[in-house]
């Protein structure tokens, strides 16, 4: 049995664990879910019908991001990714669910429902405009707060590359697919993501494509 992850091509949740796994170099099948469809397999896997659903060797089943990227920590500790003591630890957490939570909140799954899900959704009705207008605004102030945080740091959580530098890179890369980052604005967010974007486990997700949506011209570019 080969470990498996059920994703969506464009889903940030999804994406960081295909980071993690990578970084720890963990072979793995990648089997696309189509979640909004509800398939009945699918939920008996994750009863919430959301992606990323993880399945490891022995057949044990994970759902959720967070719990995934903490039962991969404990269970392949060979390479560390969550901080080596309570202090660290605690920044990678913070960092990470600022992501997962308020910039997914904010920017990257309103962008990505708008641009990609809605297609799939017969009752999700037209695109609303404003919704998009407000994420590519919002988008101005988590910009910053990277170029602040790498100004002073190594990584996102500090010296070393972390969960939450997973987390993210997962969220900019489906808003820089979609092409609506202005890296050019903010200097030390888009050296850290160039770094990020550099490394062979980030390479995958530069090869991805989405039926219908091409990505930005310099998606896949590692030096933009």
């Amino acid at each position: 049995m080969m470990r498996t992850l059920y994703h969506y091509t464009l889903c940030p949740f999804s994406r960081k664990i295909r980071l993690i796994l990578a970084e720890k170099k963990l072979d793995f099948d990648l089997e696309p879910e189509k979640f909004w469809e509800k398939r009945e397999e699918f939920l008996h896997m994750n009863p919430a019908g959301q992606v990323p659903v993880f399945i490891d060797l022995n057949g044990t089943i994970v759902a959720d991001s967070y719990a995934i990227g903490e039962y991969l920590e404990e269970t392949y500790p060979e390479k560390q990714f969550l901080g080596s003591s309570s202090i660290p630890r605690a920044e990678v957490r913070r960092l990470t669910a600022w992501f997962d939570d308020k910039f997914a909140r904010e920017v990257s799954l309103p962008l990505m429902f708008e641009k990609t899900l809605r297609r799939y959704m017969r009752e999700a009705g037209p695109t609303n405009s404003t919704v998009i207008r407000n994420a590519k605004a919002t988008i101005h102030f988590h910009l910053q707060y990277i170029s602040w945080l790498i100004d002073r740091r190594n990584w996102l959580a500090g010296d070393d590359l972390s969960i939450a530098d997973f987390a993210a890179g997962a969220h900019f890369s489906v808003v820089d697919y979609l092409g609506d980052v202005p890296w050019d604005d903010y200097e030390p967010a888009k050296e850290w993501y160039m770094r990020l974007k550099s490394r062979p486990g980030f390479r995958t997700l530069l090869s991805d494509r989405l039926a219908g949506i091409p990505p930005a011209p310099h998606y896949g570019e590692l030096d933009f």
